[in-house]
């Protein structure tokens, strides 16, 4: 192909300065503090609870949005109806918004005086500054990913097949399971690792509604921020290093499994 050498170095360069060297920077000033620097860090009581709200909170909105993203992407792409593509276009409103705006809109609507906050304060039950907050707001701001991925792979998939299940037998639901969802699992997890890993270093949406409770409702990149305040950067590369390690992680074994799901899919 022409201009390959080119337009490959182009794109090794632009990667190495944006993506590369901060991770490179990031462990190099954790490196500071030594291997038993980062271990102390990261088994403190207060990173701790963090780090297990964090990935908590983010495995249920996770969880969350695949069923109900999936549902918003199966009306989308099958039905038609008035104001059809006002709702496709209000999906993506979480990635238009600042996420402080989310988190402000979140707040008030759901403290205990707000306008539907008000509704559950006497049973109750309080959404807003407890971890229910933090999982409502990553619901919202992280329900693109799964729409999105899932979308383009419903509208190409064909309604004959289903329609030759149901000539067979097939009620809906065992439709659903051994002929829509076969197809779909290759783009969930690809939406579910996106939305995951947007999930565990969200901040500007959380910070509004969680209410920053130590050992409570205090999410991971409040921990990075605060150690930033009191100027223990080697402590703040720490944990954004133990942060990084857990979405690669988590993001190579998705798509290891998306790999293995399409490959076999293709086989068959």
């Amino acid at each position: 192909m022409p201009f390959f050498n080119l337009s490959l170095g182009i794109s090794v360069l632009a990667l190495s300065l944006l993506v590369l060297l901060p991770f490179v920077a990031m462990v190099l000033t954790a490196a500071d503090g030594g291997l038993a620097g980062f271990w102390q860090t990261i088994t403190e009581p207060r990173v701790q609870a963090a780090i297990g709200l964090t990935l908590k909170v983010s495995l249920l909105a996770t969880l969350t949005n695949l069923v109900f993203g999936t549902l918003v992407a199966w009306v989308l792409v099958r039905y038609d109806f008035v104001g059809k593509s006002l709702l496709n276009a209000l999906v993506d409103l979480p990635f238009a918004l600042p996420t402080a705006v989310m988190g402000i809109s979140l707040a008030t609507l759901y403290a205990p005086n707000g306008l539907l906050g008000r509704w559950f304060a006497p049973f109750g039950i309080k959404i807003a500054f407890t971890p229910i907050g933090i999982w409502l707001a990553l619901v919202v701001v992280s329900l693109p990913f799964v729409v999105r991925a899932v979308q383009p792979v419903l509208a190409e998939l064909s309604v004959e097949y289903e329609e030759a299940a149901a000539v067979l037998g097939a009620n809906r639901l065992t439709t659903v399971r051994r002929v829509v969802l076969p197809e779909l699992y290759p783009a969930l997890l690809m939406g579910a690792g996106m939305m995951f890993a947007r999930a565990t270093g969200e901040y500007g949406s959380v910070i509004f509604i969680a209410g920053n409770l130590p050992m409570k409702s205090e999410i991971l990149p409040l921990i990075i921020i605060g150690k930033l305040e009191s100027f223990d950067v080697t402590g703040a590369a720490a944990v954004a290093l133990f942060m990084l390690l857990i979405s690669f992680v988590i993001l190579f074994t998705i798509n290891a499994v998306q790999w293995w799901l399409t490959r076999r899919g293709g086989g068959v």
